[in-house]
């Protein structure tokens, strides 16, 4: 009785057995990078294909250029902003005042205060 494989000598996502025969790849350039860290990296793409500025440095994440001498800095990290400080950047002091006096204003009404 069969194993219950219909298809023998291979695996899951294995590819065709002789691709070289069936294709020909696509025209390809090295392009290298490096970091602020000093790591190296090169990238293969496409013949056609526009060359990023920038690429992030698989080794450390920072952005990677093509100039060893002067590669590009480290990226600054954003510190958390929370519901107010974004608030206070859209609106004055001015605008603040006014949307409080007009929300306490709702609220004395609903209340029967004058």
């Amino acid at each position: 009785m069969p194993s219950g494989s219909a298809i023998r000598g291979s695996r899951v996502g294995a590819g065709p057995a002789r691709p070289t025969e069936r294709c020909e790849p696509a025209p390809r350039r090295p392009v290298t990078y490096w970091c602020g860290s000093g790591h190296m990296l090169e990238i293969l793409l496409a013949a056609e294909a526009e060359i990023p500025e920038t690429w992030d440095c698989p080794h450390c994440g920072q952005p990677a250029g093509q100039d060893v001498h002067n590669p590009p800095g480290r990226q600054r990290t954003e510190p958390y902003k929370s519901h107010l400080a974004y608030v206070k950047e859209r609106r004055s002091e001015a605008d603040a005042e006014a949307i409080l006096a007009e929300a306490l204003a709702a609220l004395r009404a609903r209340r029967g205060e004058s």
